[in-house]
């Protein structure tokens, strides 16, 4: 290309790490990046390296979070500098929290201005330090664009961080140095990283062998970290005779359908994976930083094991014995050999599940006015396609995601975790609709999420869909007119009852509003619509919002109450509005009121 820029150069550079989508909203400060990604035509559907053009900023890093979740690869984002770059924080901090790698570009004001108070003029270092603790630089020469480019992506990659690259918009329309000088303090990098393979010692591994051989009764906990070592969570499992249950970002590590698999863990996990925690006698975490610790075994109780490619989040959240810094799969692999078969009490951890279950379901075709959203949950599952990928929000419809819906081999699943913040789960789902068009993709979400985001999110969805092998991506709005999770979380952690001037939300038409943008719709009202609502929308010919009204007094909490919280809860309800429709919530839940 003659008359090449640095901002031509990048577009290479990105192409040759690899990088096929950049999520991003274009700005002054980073026209120069936008005029070279039009060059190469980026703005073109399926083309190498694809610009997505996204309705807000937040929603890029969003996006870019997920597509690396869904696909393994390296997430980027790009924006202009000032408030875009304010906006990006969001959903880098996401990526952060959950380690993602991501790499976010952001444009700034001509360096010859910087420090003259320009329009839009931030300081984007300080503002950018603490997200990209692990990497942010300002591209100040031409000189630097290589190796700067270079140890954003193997440095995200590699540590499973967020990087940024700030971009003064001078900078980007310098002539191109595609080879530095050969002098002293020039850099001469290059692109591509490959992961290790992590094996703790031998001798470390066979110390873990025997504090899992003494057990009789084994847990196990996965996490995100699990996420491709299914096989060998479950020889494990199988070898030791254990039960597996799973923090939420590990939902989709190991099927849901088998007989000793738990389902998920703590505040909104099953009463199965949560009594196991209480009564194991030695407890196996893999690929997990759960941080909910009153939900691990007191400490004393049972011996532990620790596997996780980060040392920092070893002997953590529990003082295990063993700490095994290793990768997930690798490290399973050569232990397996040094376990002992072990029926230890896999029976008794069957029964729980099974009870479990049983239990989920029939609470989930309780009565509750208008509709129960468990059930929502409940007859999706029974549809769930094969294959399919589902995200949630943060609030109560991820209580009911995790709690109600068990995955199949091959699908996939994944929330904010770490930062639960609202907003995710249309972002989430369009990147994986983006990134996997052939599946079927499920959102669940809330509606204060829905009002806060959601909305412009699907217009996103809109723009994209006809581009898509498969055009099912189905939304659906848990409509209870409430900040929902937090009410409960104000009843039953603060002993607060419900404060409607923060808390109620107004019903907003969300079918009809999709319908505007040229999607299906359909809102539900009544319990028996909700079966023939999800089937409409799994064959719709586009992507579906189902607007389902939904009961706001079942509870979102624990199937059994500590003393204390049946003491905090109860000031709460003798002056809240809705006691009476609450009470009644809880004996259909049979929602136990002593530990």
């Amino acid at each position: 290309m003659a008359n090449k820029t640095v901002a031509d150069h990048m577009v290479e550079r990105l192409r040759a790490w690899g990088v096929r989508r950049i999520f991003g909203y274009s700005g002054d400060a980073i026209n120069g990046v936008i005029g070279a990604l039009h060059r190469v035509g980026a703005g073109e559907p399926g083309a190498p390296l694809e610009f997505v053009q996204v309705a807000h900023e937040e929603l890029a890093s969003l996006m870019a979070t997920a597509h690396a979740k869904f696909t393994n690869e390296v997430g980027v984002c790009l924006c202009t500098g000032g408030p875009a770059a304010i906006h990006l924080l969001n959903g880098l901090y996401d990526a952060k929290l959950d380690h993602v790698p991501v790499v976010a570009i952001v444009g700034q004001q001509a360096m010859t201005g910087l420090g003259g108070g320009e329009q839009q003029e931030t300081n984007l270092h300080t503002l950018l330090q603490d997200v990209a603790s692990a990497y942010v630089e300002v591209l100040a020469t031409p000189e630097q664009l290589r190796h700067v480019v270079d140890r954003a992506f193997r440095i995200a990659a590699g540590e499973r961080a967020v990087t940024a690259i700030i971009v003064p918009h001078d900078v980007q329309k310098k002539p191109a140095v595609e080879v530095p000088p050969h002098e002293h303090g020039q850099q001469h990098s290059a692109p591509g990283w490959l992961p290790p393979r992590l094996v703790p010692r031998d001798e470390d591994l066979r110390r873990a062998a025997d504090v899992l051989n003494a057990g009789r009764k084994i847990a196990m906990l996965i996490g995100a970290g699990a996420r491709g070592a299914g096989d060998e969570v479950l020889a494990v499992a199988e070898r030791l005779g254990a039960g597996v249950a799973k923090a939420l970002l590990g939902k989709d590590a190991v099927p849901d359908d088998l007989p000793n698999v738990t389902g998920s863990v703590g505040f909104l996990g099953t009463a199965a994976s949560n009594r196991m925690m209480r009564e194991c006698d030695t407890l196996l975490m893999v690929g997990t930083s759960f941080p909910y610790t009153e939900f691990l075994p007191e400490e004393g109780q049972a011996r532990g094991v620790q596997i996780d490619v980060a040392p920092r989040n070893l002997a953590l959240r529990y003082p295990v014995e063993v700490p095994l810094a290793g990768d997930a799969a690798e490290t399973l692999r050569a232990l397996l050999p040094l376990l002992r078969p072990n029926d230890g009490w896999r029976a008794q951890v069957e029964a729980w599940t099974r009870d479990a279950w049983d239990a989920a379901d029939r609470h989930a075709m309780t009565e509750a006015a208008p509709v129960n959203p468990q059930r929502l949950a409940l007859e999706l599952m029974q549809r769930l396609p094969d294959g399919c990928i589902l995200t949630a929000d943060s609030g109560s419809s991820t209580m009911w995601a995790a709690r109600h819906v068990r995955l199949r081999r091959g699908m996939q699943f994944s929330v904010s975790g770490g930062l639960a913040t609202m907003g995710c789960a249309i972002p989430y789902a369009t990147a994986a609709k983006l990134a996997h068009p052939d599946r079927a993709v499920i959102a669940l979400v809330g509606d204060g999420a829905m009002q806060m985001s959601g909305l412009s999110a699907l217009v996103d969805v809109a723009k994209h869909w006809r581009r898509w092998a498969d055009p099912r991506l189905v939304v659906c709005v848990f409509n209870n007119r409430d900040l929902n999770f937090v009410t409960w979380e104000q009843r039953l952690m603060e002993g607060e009852p419900k404060f409607p001037a923060s808390q109620d939300l107004p019903d907003v038409p969300y079918a009809d509003y999709a319908k505007l943008l040229g999607l299906g719709g359909v809102r539900v009202e009544r319990p028996e619509d909700v079966g023939a609502a999800w089937g409409r929308a799994l064959a719709a010919d586009r992507p579906f919002v189902i607007d389902a009204v939904v009961s706001a007094d079942v509870p979102t909490f624990p199937p059994t109450l500590k003393p204390e919280q049946e003491d905090t809860l109860a000031k709460a309800l003798a002056e809240d509005p809705d006691a009476a429709a609450v009470l009644e919530q809880m004996q259909r839940q049979e929602i136990a009121q002593r530990a």
